[in-house]
């Protein structure tokens, strides 16, 4: 049996780099946490090669005397605990691995000068190995240069992805630590070419507005809560403001950059009954809490933690977002797609000069009669030049003569009605510009919102029975489901019960519903929990049957309205929470500002 031996330091330090120091981005992290944490009020990174050949860090903190220098590139020495108990960790760091590590996989440079010192102090490591140390000239406080990143570690080198792939996550780190810090400066250069350059002093909301998007200002609502010792800040960006994937959500725990399941579902429920299943919120969210509640010592990257009340943390962060949510929920993401934009036109398309009219439908044609006219004038040198006239589809849009416009008028946000196009959209005049509305996303989230309101205790008042109830034939895994869930039904006003193996008896729908088709409704409430299994909490399943039943009982789309239900609509809109989006995190409308009306005929 082989000795058991000491393994050498040089050896331990590269065992620790392959958890602390996995890429270039994950250096990085280290090391400006600990300019952070040196009181740094100014942070400078210098990258080349997305941090493959070069990764530098300059700040203005407090520095270091020779003798800490060396003792820093000591393992597990560290200021950051200056007694034992690590459950009270403040800072960034406090392991006292991340220099070391560094050092043994990369040729590490590290220069500090103290405020008030004559001069600094620099210290060179080649892979492990001391090589030069003697005094630098440097203005107060600490500069770290790192150049080639596992050079002598090929099995480590040769795992790393493209210079313009670590360059992105190195981005992404800055971004994140900038982001938890307004107070302090930083910028970032990569190749000589100046990426950030963000001041100090600037309020939460501008720096996450610069660092994640310009248009989040105008489609986001800030964050405000407290609770038990608990704090929650930040900006959420509206329902109807969102992304395909998930890299846009900044989760801080004490100012910590985390990437936490717990914290992940907290604002996947709290969005849960706003976006479509495959859209993600844009948000910054800064949890605060006393140390003591959350164990950040999970995993040495620290980018992991566990909280003592994991429950009480998720719903204060999910009470929190919803409370915040209301506050925007009437308004809906305003950016006007630019594909859309660029087709109103102000050049008239000529038709086309076949004899027969545009294409229909499936690619058939509407044959065009000759009706043997001979030209005639529309205007000064302009004649038709066909002897047939080509035909398009109908116009789609309707109006009808509008009531006397009220006297408050002025303060209605979304305007007063004007007509429908389509029998789907609803056209509004506002003070402030052109109001488009989807009738069908609109009432479904108003009628989502009034099953909500009601209350259990009112089951009977809100349940509408059937005179003969409707027996609604499914696969029997469907009903074993449905039975399941038919007390909570009930108590929507949803009352059902077990008819044979294979077969539901319905012998009440939810008055809000009006005329929905019975069958239909349990089939695709039995699709949803079948989608959502049995794992998932009861209210979130409810919240998904509450808009399944929505969509079926609100206005289709299709439909014409009177210019009164269209002013009852909107009038309802404006007093509904999260009106500005339906059940999928689509916007129930849209509006275009006055000025960009102005724009499209040149008087601006």
């Amino acid at each position: 049996m082989p000795a058991i031996r000491r393994l050498p330091e040089a050896l331990v330090n590269r065992i620790a780099a392959g958890e602390v120091v996995e890429r270039p981005a994950a250096a990085l992290k280290e090391l400006v946490e600990n300019a952070l944490d040196a009181g740094a009020t100014r942070i400078a990174v210098r990258l080349a090669e997305g941090g493959l050949e070069l990764l530098e860090v300059t700040d203005d903190g407090c520095g270091m005397t020779p003798e800490d220098m060396a003792l820093a590139l000591e393992r597990h020495a560290t200021s950051k605990l200056p007694d034992d108990a690590i459950e009270q960790v403040t800072t960034l760091g406090f392991r006292g691995e991340a220099l070391p590590s560094i050092a043994s996989v990369a040729r590490f440079t590290l220069e500090s000068r103290p405020a008030g010192a004559a001069e600094g102090w620099r210290r060179v490591v080649d892979h492990g190995q001391a090589v030069e140390e003697g005094p630098a000239a440097l203005p107060p406080g600490t500069r770290v240069r790192v150049e080639n990143l596992f050079a002598r570690v090929p099995a480590r080198r040769k795992f790393l992805r493209s210079a313009r792939s670590e360059y992105a996550a190195c981005l992404d780190v800055v971004r994140r630590l900038a982001m938890a810090r307004p107070d302090v400066a930083v910028s970032l250069e990569q190749g000589g070419r100046r990426i950030l350059a963000l001041q100090a002093g600037e309020t939460l909301a501008e720096r996450v507005t610069q660092l994640v998007a310009r248009e989040l200002r105008d489609n986001a609502v800030s964050i405000q809560d407290e609770r038990a010792g608990m704090r929650l800040t930040g900006i959420a960006g509206l329902p109807t403001y969102n992304r395909g994937v998930a890299d846009h959500q900044y989760l801080f725990v004490n100012g910590r950059p985390v990437k936490d399941r717990l914290l992940v579902g907290a604002v996947r429920g709290a969005y849960a009954d706003m976006l479509a299943r495959d859209r993600h919120a844009v948000l910054a969210l800064f949890l605060e809490l006393a140390p003591e509640e959350v164990d950040v010592n999970v995993h040495p990257a620290k980018t992991e933690v566990r909280f003592r009340d994991a429950a009480g943390v998720r719903g204060f962060i999910v009470s929190g977002l919803r409370r915040a949510l209301a506050t925007g929920d009437r308004r809906s993401a305003q950016t006007p797609d630019a594909a859309a934009m660029s087709r109103w036109t102000s050049q008239f398309q000529a038709p086309p000069p076949s004899g027969e009219g545009p294409a229909l439908g499936l690619g058939r044609a509407l044959p065009i009669p000759d009706t043997g006219a001979t030209p005639f004038p529309v205007g000064e040198g302009l004649m038709l030049r066909e002897r047939r006239m080509d035909f398009a589809a109908a116009p789609q849009g309707r109006v009808e003569e509008a009531a006397p416009i009220p006297q408050d008028a002025q303060s209605y946000p979304l305007g007063i009605a004007r007509g429908q196009v389509a029998n789907t959209y609803i056209v509004a005049e506002a003070a402030d510009g052109l109001v488009l509305v989807d009738q069908h996303a609109a009432h479904e989230r108003l009628v989502l919102e009034r099953l909500r309101a009601a209350g259990a205790e009112e089951a009977t008042s809100r349940a509408q029975a059937l005179l003969i109830p409707d027996v609604v034939e499914l696969d029997e895994p469907a009903c074993d489901r449905l039975e399941e869930a038919a007390g909570k039904l009930a108590a929507l006003g949803l009352a059902i019960e077990r008819f044979g193996p294979g077969a539901m008896l319905v012998r009440s729908l939810p008055h809000a519903l009006g005329r929905a088709d019975p069958e239909r409704l349990l089939r695709d409430i039995a699709d949803d929990l079948a989608l959502n299994g049995d794992a998932l909490l009861l209210g979130k399943k409810l919240d998904l049957v509450l808009a399944t039943m929505a969509c079926h009982g609100s206005v289709r789309a299709g439909r014409a309205l009177s210019v009164a239900e269209m002013n009852a609509l909107l009038r309802e809109m404006e007093s509904t929470p999260r009106s500005g989006q339906c059940n999928h995190g689509r916007p129930t409308w849209v509006k275009l500002a006055m000025s960009d009306v102005e724009k499209l005929f040149g008087r601006h």
